[in-house]
């Protein structure tokens, strides 16, 4: 397989409070595992940066407004968007990076650069509704990437597989009622951010919620990826899959209590590349969203690329 990889420093400089989970030492946890002999075939490439209006192929033009309201212009300030969503003077610009890598990487996959891709990027997406800022999350990163696959090559059906340990809220909101998108999620309830029961099925079905009770591990986790999430996935015969690749499942990880290893990761990325060589000519694009156990997240991250390299 051939494998690239979006990095940028600007993702170093989206600053939350100290403490905060989600902070810059999760991109370098990330580097240092990917710096390992073992990936030295995968392809690295410096993230774009995009335009505003492509936060529009998802949100509300007053949703890209209202954010960019919230970023501080002084050197060394923080504002709170929300609860627990913060903004710093480099955040819009980090975003508007992982906007573009997630776009960047559909662009790969369709035109044969690659064929899949991993992008190392924060802030996180899957957190934010089409209206709402929420969750460490700005803009919807896979919501985006799966429109400019629509709208640039094609694409007719996109699913999106989100497999962080708490629920894809936003992604749920963004597709409710569009029968071309597939979302299955994978996640802890009750936890963050409340959604997800079983009974979230959208307008059309194409909303699989898996939700596994609290203290669970490898096997609960990957029964309900064998029995809801890959039939669904079987079904649909999408053109590309988008992964939500949160690795805060992991046993280490302090924000919930699944109890996932780093081998579940490399499974589950398995049996996504199974079914993306059968329906969607091996196009894949990962995108970062949680993990904030630096140890848990190295190791699943890597883990996760090495499969993606290896097929």
């Amino acid at each position: 397989m051939s494998t690239r990889l979006y990095e940028h420093p600007i993702f170093l400089e989206h600053v939350t409070p100290a403490g905060h989970p989600e902070r810059p030492d999760r991109m370098r946890a990330i580097n240092v595992a990917l710096g390992h002999p073992n990936f030295e075939r995968l392809e690295r490439k410096e993230a774009p940066q995009a335009n505003e209006e492509a936060v529009l192929l998802a949100h509300p033009e007053e949703h890209l407004r209202a954010v960019m309201r919230q970023i501080p212009e002084e050197d060394g300030e923080i504002n709170q968007i929300e609860a627990d969503t913060y903004a710093s003077p480099k955040s819009l610009q980090a975003a508007l990076t992982g906007v573009g890598a997630a776009m960047a990487a559909v662009d790969d996959v369709f035109t044969g650069k690659a064929d899949n891709v991993f992008v190392a990027a924060r802030p996180p997406g899957h957190h934010a509704e089409k209206l709402t800022a929420m969750g460490f999350c700005f803009f919807n990163n896979a919501a985006i990437a799966a429109r400019h696959a629509q709208k640039r090559h094609g694409a007719e059906r996109v699913a999106i597989v989100d497999w962080d340990v708490h629920h894809g809220n936003g992604t749920q909101d963004i597709f409710w009622d569009d029968a071309s998108v597939l979302f299955c999620s994978t996640h802890q309830m009750p936890l963050y951010p409340g959604s997800g029961a079983k009974d979230e099925s959208g307008k059309h079905g194409t909303i699989i919620n898996a939700p596994l009770s609290p203290n669970v591990g490898s096997d609960h986790f990957r029964e309900a990826f064998k029995s809801r999430v890959l039939p669904a996935l079987v079904d649909f015969r999408p053109d590309l899959i988008i992964i939500s690749a949160g690795f805060d499942a992991h046993h280490r990880d302090p924000l919930a209590q699944i109890n996932l290893v780093g081998e579940d990761f490399d499974w589950a990325t398995g049996r996504l590349l199974e079914i993306a060589d059968k329906s969607a000519s091996n196009r894949v694009v990962s995108l970062l969203e949680g993990g904030y156990d630096l140890e848990g997240l190295a190791e699943s991250a890597g883990l996760h690329v090495l499969r993606l390299m290896k097929g």
